[in-house]
């Protein structure tokens, strides 16, 4: 048997059709950047996360430059990044001229409860990130950037559908940012993202700026960019809205099923609580001194897995700076994402779990 980390071609016919049918319609009324997809698509979005204001955008990336840009933080300004995440989230501060500050994570890869001994004069925002869809305690995370009087931009692009007391990620902070990159449990068949927000004045002034910075065609009234979904991609996502739920329970089955068959091998650190509210099972990070040994067996087995990620943001050339980093450290040494996805079989995740065992009852 062989079991690729995520195979998107496995998608069902009925999907395909779906999405076929969707992109025909669109053919037919001919509107392609703007119209009623988007609409649906932020309308949709807004009712499923309870999110007073949902702006889509190109991408993930953009989404979290935007609500930079919105804030108006700059030059000159220092935002509080952890130092674990994908490398978006310190380029999006350094696009606008900002200085990322690193700060060490919990042993789970989420910004360290101690984050607020980063805080300078200088310090304008946080940006916690919740990686591969388990949220950071945003309760306290929120309650500490009150009293400090900063900023909060959450980098939500791992956790769509995940709540934490019944509040979506991305819904807490000033801004949430989402990505809905193909690979994403919400995923367009291209790149797309979207801004969270329940402040009407950032609202108009995400939407100026991701459109050239009008609010009318012709009348610039600030700086913008392009940033503009692609209609096509909104429609193609408005379909998937329809399964994501059905999608979400599964995968918490197969994360279940991982669970149950590993939970006893010594030397292996299992992704706490992945069946909770406050994680959407985007990705099932393991763990082990033995990561390197384990990714290479597994590959000569048919397995496909992956590292999330295997330099913190401190060890980057272009990031590069000192700091007690030590639990970015072993996550980036130790980590290894086994396959977990909707397309996937229940035997290939006892397949995997399977040669998972083998390899720690041999070594």
């Amino acid at each position: 048997m062989r079991v690729p980390f995520l195979d998107l071609k496995r998608m069902d016919s009925e999907l395909k059709n779906a999405l076929k049918s969707k992109f025909s319609e669109m053919l037919d009324l001919g509107v392609f950047s703007g119209g009623e997809e988007v609409k649906s698509l932020e309308s949709r979005i807004s009712t499923y996360l309870n999110s007073p204001f949902s702006i889509a955008c190109a991408n993930g990336t953009d989404a979290m430059e935007l609500a930079l840009r919105a804030l108006q933080i700059g030059s000159g300004d220092e935002v509080i990044v952890p130092a674990m995440t994908w490398v978006s989230t310190a380029e999006a501060v350094a696009m606008v001229g900002a200085k990322p500050i690193f700060w060490d994570t919990d042993a789970n890869g989420l910004l360290a409860a101690d984050w607020g001994e980063a805080i300078t004069q200088n310090t304008k925002a946080v940006m916690p990130v919740h990686l591969y869809g388990k949220m950071v305690d945003m309760g306290n995370l929120m309650a500490k950037a009150k009293k400090y009087k900063l900023f909060v931009i959450e980098d939500g692009a791992q956790s769509f559908g995940s709540f934490q007391n019944n509040k979506a990620a991305g819904t807490f902070g000033d801004v949430g940012c989402l990505s809905f990159y193909p690979t994403k449990n919400l995923g367009a068949l291209g790149e797309a993202g979207m801004c969270l927000t329940d402040s009407l004045e950032l609202t108009e002034r995400i939407r100026q700026l991701l459109n050239h910075g009008q609010k009318v065609r012709d009348e610039h009234e600030l700086v913008g960019r392009n940033s503009r979904i692609d209609s096509i991609q909104a429609g193609f996502l408005t379909v998937y809205m329809d399964r994501f739920v059905s999608f979400q329970k599964f995968r918490k089955r197969l994360a279940g099923m991982y669970l149950e068959a590993l939970g006893d091998l010594d030397g292996l650190r299992l992704p706490a609580g992945i069946l909770g509210k406050d994680h959407n099972a985007h990705l099932f990070v393991v763990q082990t001194p033995k990561r390197n040994e384990l990714k290479e067996f597994l590959s000569k087995q048919g397995v496909g897995t992956a590292i999330h990620y295997p330099l913190s943001l401190p060890e980057m050339t272009e990031f590069s700076c000192q700091g007690n980093f030590r639990n970015a450290g072993i996550l980036s040494a130790q980590g290894l994402s086994l396959p977990l996805n909707p397309w996937m079989r229940e035997e290939e995740i006892e397949f995997v779990s399977g040669k998972v065992r083998q390899f720690f009852l041999s070594h």
